[in-house]
């Protein structure tokens, strides 16, 4: 696998290495010693997917806090969806940075979310799946969120925005949102 470092501090864009052969091909999508040689101590103890039914619907952005922080790595697994983070950690040399990058099922890239960074997503096909790997089991009583249109990002999102769910929709400005339950 490749690492590469992205905007945000301790986020990597992960991109499997095929190997090939007249069948096909097989590549590492996930190794526990891989990521640790680049700093990165993730231990998943779950995986969720999600389904996106229409291009443009946004999902996000969440992180959770201690003792139930978690990181995790995103793969889109059917269509393709544009990932957006946000570093939320007061202590970190990126704080307030946002990335994003689009994850399809055809250029098989993950992104490694760090503990404390805000993650959502866009739809940029109907019918959009991603697999997730989280290193700490959902505590919603640890769950935060930041506004998909909060103005601290900017125009990050490439499609119009088409559906939110109500529980996205009420989290509050990114100003108030940092460490602080809804």
């Amino acid at each position: 696998m490749k690492f590469h470092s992205t905007e945000v501090a301790g986020a990597f864009i992960v991109e499997p290495e095929p190997r090939r052969d007249d069948r096909g091909f097989l590549a590492r999508t996930f190794c526990v010693e891989e990521f640790g040689q680049h700093g990165l101590h993730f231990a998943p103890v779950q995986s969720y997917q999600s389904r996106s039914h229409r291009k443009g619907t946004v999902r996000g952005l969440h992180y959770q806090v201690a003792p139930a922080a978690e990181s995790k790595l995103v793969r889109c697994i059917v269509g393709a969806i544009y990932d957006v983070i946000l570093d939320v950690r007061p202590d970190s040399p990126t704080y307030l940075r946002s990335f994003g990058v689009e994850l399809a099922a055809d250029n098989r890239l993950a992104l490694y979310v760090p503990e404390l960074v805000a993650h959502g997503t866009q739809a940029l096909t109907d019918g959009a799946e991603l697999l997730c790997l989280a290193g700490h089991a959902y505590a919603p009583e640890c769950e935060r969120g930041v506004r998909y249109d909060d103005p601290i990002l900017g125009n990050r999102w490439p499609l119009p925005t088409v559906e939110v769910s109500l529980k996205d929709l009420a989290w509050p400005p990114l100003r108030s949102a940092v460490g602080a339950p809804r």
